[in-house]
């Protein structure tokens, strides 16, 4: 009789085209998943797959089996979810994490993501936004903490947290009389997020002035080279105040009062609305609880 663990192995060759991407995702050898097809496929009696030297293609009843396949597999995770307890849960969860997130209430998730769920196995990468969303649509992630909004219809999402932009400047660096306007801004360089991520070009339009250059605006994908950066007196930062908490309490770093305006970093929770969502799901709740009580605990 076919099992589940066949099943789910056929499920993610089909989904990633590909036997050691499956095996990778199924956290097993490529050599256990070669012979758990072969054996599925001499239970059902057809060929699953067409393969050749450089790729693998789902056969007509392979095609017919996905859709079984994912459906049994969907359903004994909502039965795990709603009967089982947390610890019945199990597998490896490839997580993608904004370093924004990073920066502040990720140690506490993955902390209490071990307490309640011991048997998930989270892989962890950090990277930008975009990269991310390339990597959710790829099904090279399963849940990913990034800037919103998601729009993807293939992709479900949750809030998770809101954090304002400020300008942040060493308390050295001599800037003048505060607010400060649009063009004293522009007389520094201001360092930020990189270019693809949304507080870049809403930045970037907020100074624009076409009857002068363009403003210097150095973008970084590491926080803490951008606040590195600050601390040496490069130039202004534009970064939210949560991420320099410690920097601001101790005087080494501290708020700029501008006339700049400019939306909120907000940050979603994403995951694919495929099997990749059975462990994403309640993780993504499981984050929003840990980002309300960091949120709520942050100082005002």
């Amino acid at each position: 009789m076919t099992d589940f663990r066949s099943l789910e192995l056929f499920y993610w060759v089909a989904e990633l085209n590909s036997f050691s991407r499956a095996a990778e995702r199924a956290n097993t050898t490529q050599p256990s998943v070669s012979q758990r097809i072969a054996a599925l496929e001499a239970e059902l009696g057809v060929k699953l797959f067409d393969r050749n030297a450089r790729s693998i293609s789902l056969t007509y009843q392979g095609r017919k089996l996905v859709q079984y396949a994912e459906r049994f597999l969907l359903l004994r995770a909502e039965m795990l979810a709603e009967v089982g307890s947390a610890v019945a849960m199990k597998g490896v969860l490839r997580l993608g994490v904004s370093e924004t997130i990073a920066q502040t209430w990720l140690s506490r998730f993955m902390e209490r993501a071990h307490a309640v769920y011991p048997n998930i196995v989270i892989d962890l990468t950090v990277d930008v936004s975009p990269v991310m969303r390339e990597l959710l649509a790829r099904g090279d992630l399963d849940l990913a903490f990034l800037l919103g909004p998601v729009d993807d219809l293939t992709t479900a999402s949750c809030d998770l947290c809101a954090y304002p932009l400020a300008v942040i400047a060493s308390p050295d660096l001599a800037l003048g009389e505060e607010p400060l306007s649009i063009a004293r801004i522009r007389d520094f360089p201001i360092i930020t997020y990189p270019k693809a991520t949304a507080p870049y070009p809403r930045l970037r339009e907020a100074l624009n002035d076409p009857s002068l250059p363009p403003p210097r605006i150095f973008g970084n994908s590491s926080l803490t080279t951008i606040v590195q950066m600050t601390l040496d007196r490069i130039g202004l930062s534009l970064i939210p105040p949560i991420v320099v908490q410690k920097e601001l309490k101790t005087g080494r770093l501290r708020i700029v009062d501008t006339v700049l305006r400019l939306p909120d970093l907000v940050f979603m929770a994403a995951f694919p609305l495929t099997l990749s969502g059975s462990l994403a799901r309640p993780m993504a709740e499981l984050a929003q609880e840990v980002a309300r009580a960091y949120d709520a605990a942050a100082p005002a």
